[in-house]
């Protein structure tokens, strides 16, 4: 279930000089604002990506770095705002000018192939990920820098590595999807992308007067009065599959008065208190768990077909540690059901409103453990000739200011072919082993250790 502790594999990656892609053509010089939901602090940051492709037969003799950035090129043309850079004006609004500077692309190869990574290794962490994603100095910040980093890497089989890095304010995992499957297309042959790309941020702004009609309790102010944030100094990376067996033996804990629970709920409950008890907060410390969910559906009408900017709310889940630890999983299982249930036109709009009232704050990350499901986000369906993906999506677990409290559920396909989801996790070495153990004893159906009043 659990992928490699840390990889063994080692490999040179040769780069060449990373060089700015322009739109190309001209693009208009404008200036867009971003959405009210777009630009909160908790948005500010880089995502990595990384789509993995086996060799094609059938493409031999094409250079993938060349197809990709061809596709980039014309793809920019349609996309012009990422080619661009961000303001920050009063109120620390955010603003794109579009001045079609471009997006920083590198060339690389290395020596190393698919069948050396070895299937354990098609997940994260990935090894020398560093080397994949070539992390350019000066490239990293938020206001007046590039807003994607790219970098394709040849292997030796013919296979190759596309790592991506996009600034999170510009759009989410669904707007970001959007714009890989243009290229994808473009890379094919396409004369333009067959979903036209729609700005209009505007529809996710702050109400006039913002008035704020929901609890949003995942901007909870949670005092740190206990030295619980996570050390990272000493933190150990993971990922753990769960296909049909896994999930089957999760839904034995699942009461009848609940009725229907989806994969998402039963897991993320699973986790949540799995790793609540690895982490050993005293009982009385409040703990939350953030859900992301797609929004786009919920607006009437829906936000319109090819909208990029970010579409998404995280409502929290809060209790305490002691009563998530010492009560059963139906209980943190009720909690997520009704966290996602909140999500609604409303919810949005009081979203945008509360930001914009308080200055655009970041979302709590004290004890916070926040998930988020891009199963269904279409990353693996990117194809630039070579056919899918055989792994497409996050990079690492956590992100931002966060860098060991998030998780992503990413498809996945095992050695044995079950297809399924790998959920990298990031803890204190300490807390990991007691989360395999945890877990272990979860889809065992066999007792668990509960909760501990103690302290790593």
């Amino acid at each position: 279930m659990a992928g490699p502790k840390t990889s063994s594999l080692v490999f040179s990656v040769r780069r060449c000089k990373p060089e700015l892609v322009a739109p190309a053509k001209p693009t208009p010089h404008e200036f867009k604002q971003l959405s009210d939901i777009d630009d909160q602090e908790g948005f500010r940051f880089h995502v990595p990506m990384i789509q993995i492709y086996k060799y094609n037969p059938s493409m031999h003799g094409k250079d993938p770095v060349k197809v990709i950035r061809d596709a980039l090129e014309q793809t920019l043309v349609f996309y012009y705002p990422f080619a661009g850079r961000l303001r920050e004006g009063p109120g620390r609004k955010l603003v794109v000018e579009c001045t079609g500077e471009g997006v920083i692309f590198i060339e690389a190869d290395a020596d190393v192939t698919l069948q050396q990574f070895g299937d354990g290794h098609l997940q994260p962490p990935f090894p020398c990920m560093e080397e994949l994603l070539f992390d350019v100095p000066g490239s990293g910040g938020i206001l007046n820098c590039p807003l994607l980093l790219l970098q394709v890497t040849r292997l030796k089989c013919g296979g190759f590595i596309f790592a991506l890095r996009f600034n999170h304010t510009m759009c989410d995992a669904a707007g970001l999807v959007q714009f890989m499957m243009a290229m994808s297309e473009m890379a094919r042959g396409a004369p333009a992308p067959s979903m036209k790309p729609v700005w209009q941020r505007h529809l996710l702004n702050a109400r006039d007067p913002p008035r704020v009609t929901c609890t949003h309790r995942e901007f909870d102010e949670m005092v740190d009065s206990k030295g619980t944030i996570l050390p990272l100094d000493d933190i150990a990376h993971r990922s753990f599959f769960f296909g049909p067996t896994e999930v089957s033996n999760l839904r034995r804990f699942v009461p009848r008065h609940l009725g229907y629970c989806s994969t998402f709920e039963v897991l993320t409950a699973c986790l949540w208190r799995c790793r609540t008890i690895a982490l050993q907060h005293d009982r009385d410390e409040e703990v939350s768990l953030l859900c992301v969910v797609n929004a786009r559906a919920k607006f009437n009408p829906p936000l319109p077909t090819g909208y990029y900017g970010n579409g998404f709310a995280s409502p929290a889940a809060v209790t305490t540690s002691g009563k998530l630890c010492e009560n059963p999983l139906s209980y943190a299982l009720e909690l997520v059901k009704k966290a996602k249930s909140d999500v609604s036109e409303e919810y949005m709009r009081s979203l945008a409103d509360i930001l914009v009232i308080r200055g655009r704050p970041h979302f709590s990350v004290m004890r916070s453990y926040i998930v988020s499901d891009v199963t269904r986000a279409g990353f693996r369906e990117v194809d630039f000739g070579w056919g899918k993906a055989i792994y497409g999506g996050q990079a690492k677990s956590g992100a931002g200011a966060i860098p060991g409290a998030a998780s992503f559920y990413v498809p996945y396909k095992n050695s044995k072919g079950e297809e399924g989801i790998v959920v990298p996790i990031s803890l204190p070495t300490p807390a990991m082993e007691r989360f395999i153990k945890e877990l272990d004893c979860l889809l065992a159906d066999k007792p668990v250790s509960g909760f501990k009043n103690s302290k790593i």
